[in-house]
């Protein structure tokens, strides 16, 4: 499966600041790993945005949010927004915020 370069380079640029960010082929798609542990990505032509379980109830109200169900069982904690959700710079900050909110206290692997 292809990925969206497009959506990809703009996570690449927005992440840019931030420490530790590397990238990995999962998916079929584009994982960015922040200290060893899964951020975002790209999957097809959506963002994939790791929320936590206590952020997904809130997650899933927003604009073209839905559960990240890629084998037939829903990932916990793990979000697919639309691409056309994130056309705007502040929608995908926003995203990688919460993905940040939920990462950044865990240790590093």
């Amino acid at each position: 499966m292809a990925y969206d370069e497009g959506l990809a380079q703009r996570l690449r640029e927005a992440l840019g600041d931030l420490p530790d960010v590397v990238e990995k082929r999962m998916f079929g798609g584009l994982a960015c790993m922040w200290r060893g542990n899964m951020l975002v990505g790209v999957m097809g032509d959506d963002l994939i945005a790791r929320v936590g379980p206590d952020g997904m109830a809130d997650a899933l109200k927003q604009p073209g949010a839905r559960v990240f169900d890629f084998t037939g069982r829903p990932m916990k904690g793990w979000v697919v927004v639309a691409g056309e959700a994130v056309g705007e710079d502040a929608d995908l900050a926003d995203w990688i915020d919460r993905a940040r909110d939920y990462v950044e206290p865990m240790p590093p692997k």
